[in-house]
């Protein structure tokens, strides 16, 4: 029998972006409502954090990395051309994963130490089973990726470390938020114009996302800067000059990829709405260094509208590509979309926006919370069931529409 097509087990565990991404997904509608409760004292965590860090910490470390596993298990295959990492490996990882969540929320009662011992161990796995694939498939190439997920695990212990030494997690919180952005601005900037280019093509558009040029790097450059200036120094001028400059150069970058054509395509057009929250956040923190804005809003601009709009993007896309489901978000998904963006402007407005007993900081949760409800009761059983039209999950890597940084094909 073909290698490719004699896995038997489970769909859930037959690629690596169903089990990633089906719990990132739910852990995100769960967290945020136990982090409200946190909020307003309703509930206790006896984990090593204090609240504000075990909130940072699970979005960054705990959703956020799931769904960077998720993408590169999936995008690996397309690079190597050897068979997806699937069965008893990803049940393995998984639970590595979950043993993680578990400890940091104080569920085990074990001291900092152990925790970030267990912690640690799921993106170490990642690095490592990804760095063999790459090995193994002789694709040199592409390991540069393995750079962004090194610097995510160091960044977990680095913030583990951090709110041990000084009780709290202060430079970690936003060292390891600028680095998913990072992750936005490298391979966004490579997939959505790309699949921009694609949708315009077929409608046989004159005009198309313009190629990555000297432009695309000042942006990148500039953007690095402008977060390593906020990761170290948020409230000085420092900060502020390079996150303007940055703000001003991604949202010329956007502008040129051609998004506003791509409105009648939901799902296309929410890639471009998500990438939009990073010039946006670059123009809060620069707002907030200068003393005209709070210091959390532009933490939340990228938190919520950078990282949540893009994650749910790509999943969504993802999931109807390589479950052979057509490329169109539907009303319930769009919809979706459209409360976790509404999160993130009402999570900036936090107090100053009261409606009586609530704000916006109860408003932005609830949005949230109905927002990954509504992707979780759509995408849950595409995760979890067969791929359309074959009896059993078949994976087999797509190498079509491929772009330098990952998992590009035509459905992903």
């Amino acid at each position: 029998m073909n290698a490719r097509n004699d896995y038997t087990g489970p769909a859930l565990f037959s690629y690596g972006f169903r089990p990633f991404f089906l719990c990132a997904t739910i852990f995100a509608l769960l967290v945020i409502p136990a982090w409200w409760m946190v909020w307003r004292g309703a509930l206790d965590l006896s984990g090593p954090f204090l609240p504000t860090d075990w909130h940072i910490h699970e979005m960054v470390f705990g959703y956020g990395a799931a769904v960077v596993a998720g993408f590169l298990f999936t995008a690996v295959p397309n690079w190597t051309g050897r068979l997806p990492t699937r069965g008893w490996p990803l049940v393995a990882l998984l639970a590595l994963w979950l043993f993680g969540r578990g400890a940091v929320a104080g569920f085990a009662g074990l001291r900092p130490v152990p925790v970030l011992l267990i912690d640690q161990l799921f993106l170490l796995a990642v690095a490592a089973m990804i760095a063999r694939e790459i090995l193994a498939g002789k694709n040199w190439r592409n390991l540069k990726v393995l750079v962004p997920v090194t610097f995510l695990w160091l960044a977990n212990i680095v913030f583990h470390v951090e709110a041990m030494m000084q009780g709290a997690a202060d430079f970690s919180r936003r060292l390891g938020i600028g680095l998913l952005v990072f992750l936005i601005m490298l391979i966004g900037g490579r997939i959505v114009p790309s699949f921009t280019r694609n949708w315009l093509v077929q409608r046989g558009a004159d005009r198309l996302p313009v190629p990555f040029k000297r432009m695309d790097v000042a942006s990148l450059l500039f953007g690095v800067f402008a977060l390593l200036a906020w990761i170290i120094a948020p409230s000085d001028l420092i900060c502020a000059v390079p996150a303007a400059i940055a703000a001003i150069l991604h949202l010329l970058r956007l502008y040129r990829w051609r998004g506003i054509r791509s409105w009648p395509s939901p799902l296309l057009f929410m890639l471009h709405v998500a990438y939009a929250a990073v010039p946006v956040g670059f123009a809060v923190i620069s707002l907030s260094a200068l003393g005209f804005a709070g210091m959390a809003a532009g933490a939340h601009v990228f938190g919520i509208g950078a990282i949540g709009g893009m994650t749910v993007a790509v999943m969504m896309r993802a999931t109807m590509g390589h479950t052979g489901r057509p490329l169109a978000a539907g009303r319930a998904l769009t919809v979706a979309f459209g409360l976790v963006i509404a999160a993130a402007v009402f999570r900036v407005a936090g107090p100053a926006l009261s409606l009586g007993d609530v704000d916006g900081v109860d408003l932005s949760a609830v949005l949230w919370t109905f927002g990954f409800a509504v992707l979780a009761w759509n995408i849950g059983p595409w995760l979890a069931g067969p791929k359309l039209g074959r009896k059993k999950p078949t994976p087999t890597p797509v190498r079509s529409e491929r772009v330098c940084v990952g998992a590009a094909s035509p459905r992903s």
